[in-house]
């Protein structure tokens, strides 16, 4: 008779740094950093990330290096790389954009980076498999704007040149223009 064979059962890395890592300290983490002060009367909250925004160039580091904070959570709890890329893209989007002076802190206020660094670690912490689908479709799609981004012009200057020198030539400009 064969005897049944227990699995070893590993426990979670968070055990290691729980109370510095644990879900309470990231959601007051990234509840200081993105919503902590409400305006009063209106439906907008901001944090201490919003505020630091507003001091050009070191504000916005400011609030990155802090944003960092979940991310290093996320990969000490064991959370996918491909969520932890577009984590990282969440945080860049945010540092890129906050830095435009006044339409970027607007913007900062609304990404709300941190609240959603710590939804992503939450939900894969949870169901792993439908958060890391999600991340790497997020992740295609960020490539694909940033690709159209950098084509884009690239594309309308070869336009214009050829229009120019179609304009300047005739119909067959002579090939010593091409090079």
């Amino acid at each position: 008779m064969a005897t049944a064979v227990k699995p070893e059962i590993l426990l979670p890395r968070v055990e290691r740094g729980s109370r510095v890592f644990g879900d309470e300290s990231l959601n007051w983490l990234s509840h200081l950093l993105d919503d902590f002060i409400k305006v009063p009367g209106l439906p907008i909250r901001f944090g201490l990330d919003g505020i630091a925004g507003v001091f050009p160039g070191i504000g916005d580091w400011m609030g990155g290096v802090a944003s960092c904070f979940i991310l290093i959570a996320a990969w000490w709890r064991g959370v996918s790389y491909a969520t932890i890329a577009r984590m990282m893209a969440n945080v860049g989007i945010e540092v890129a954009i906050g830095a435009i002076p006044v339409v970027g802190d607007a913007f900062d206020i609304a990404w709300r980076a941190n609240r959603r660094n710590y939804a992503l670690l939450t939900g894969s912490i949870c169901t792993p498999r439908r958060y890391t689908i999600r991340s790497w479709i997020f992740l295609i799609v960020l490539c694909a704007v940033l690709m159209a981004v950098v084509l884009v012009p690239v594309f309308l200057l070869a336009w214009l040149m050829h229009g120019a020198l179609h304009a300047a030539f005739g119909a067959n400009p002579p090939l010593h223009t091409w090079i």
